[in-house]
């Protein structure tokens, strides 16, 4: 009969480890953030294709040399799963046309590129969250499009890859809130002392504080961290399809111009933290 006192006793090494390994991650993925609080510059400008809206743009941001490094050193917004990056939770839509147009390109996805293929098209896709809001479903601890590392097509979201499989953007095919990420768009009406209003676009980082009070509790998240800032280009550059889709062809013509303006200075003002040092 087994000794059950000094099989208990044995597994106490393994949980303290295991408890001392994620208090260590946790620590780590702290120390690699900056603060929310931070001089940023913004620039305000008409739209130019619509003269009763104005563009109100974080330079800080969108001139910062942040990248995406989903797979190659994200720690992942839920602590010990990586590998989902932030997908751990699932995509709400934003409207029915979005579900619409996502649903549109699930029924393209095959077995080859969806791992969850038979899963999804079985039972389904979709699931309501605790609020009654219908998102994409949470299978295995993680979205259902999220191809698991070791998946023949590749790790990651089987929509983007299905994309780029068919010279798509990733815009294309994914539900709205993930090919923003982590660009966000918010609206607010601006009256003005002279009776006149105007639609105020504010185009920006997508920080934790866009999640809601639960971005608190992200274990990471990649917009302030120093890891997560080294990239070649600038964001306006390598998300020029995304902004493009947010603001409209001459709307993101005039950021570009205010863009390069400001990189073109000896001293650009208020450089975003997590950036590398300039010499």
């Amino acid at each position: 009969m087994p000794n059950t006192k000094k099989a208990s006793k044995s597994n106490k090494p393994d949980k303290a480890k295991k408890a001392k390994a994620s208090a260590k991650a946790s620590a780590a993925a702290r120390d690699d953030e900056k603060g929310l609080d931070f001089p940023r510059a913004w620039v305000e400008f008409p739209d130019p294709a619509d003269a009763e809206q104005v563009f109100r743009c974080d330079l800080t941001w969108l001139t910062s040399r942040w990248t995406c490094i989903f797979g190659s050193g994200c720690q992942g917004i839920q602590a010990g799963r990586a590998d989902d990056g932030c997908c751990t939770l699932g995509a709400h839509f934003s409207d029915e046309d979005d579900e619409k147009r996502v649903a549109e390109h699930v029924a393209r996805l095959t077995p080859e590129l969806w791992q969850f293929h038979d899963v999804g098209s079985e039972t389904g896709w979709t699931q309501l969250d605790d609020d009654g809001e219908k998102q994409t479903r949470r299978w295995d601890g993680a979205c259902i499009f999220l191809n698991r590392p070791g998946f023949p097509a590749g790790a990651g979201c089987s929509l983007h890859i299905l994309a780029l499989k068919s010279g798509q953007e990733p815009l294309e095919t994914k539900p709205d809130v993930c090919w923003q990420l982590p660009i966000r768009r918010t609206y607010e009406w601006i009256d003005r002392p002279d009776d006149t209003r105007v639609l105020q676009v504010s185009i920006g980082e997508y920080d934790r504080r866009g999640w809601g009070p639960g971005g608190h509790d992200l274990h990471w998240w990649c917009t302030s961290a120093t890891s997560a800032h080294g990239a070649g280009d600038p964001v306006y550059v390598s998300y020029r399809a995304e902004l493009t889709e947010l603001m409209g062809k001459e709307g993101y013509e005039a950021l570009v111009r205010l863009c390069e303006a400001r990189l073109s200075s000896l001293l650009p003002m208020a450089p975003h933290p997590a950036d590398p040092v300039t010499p």
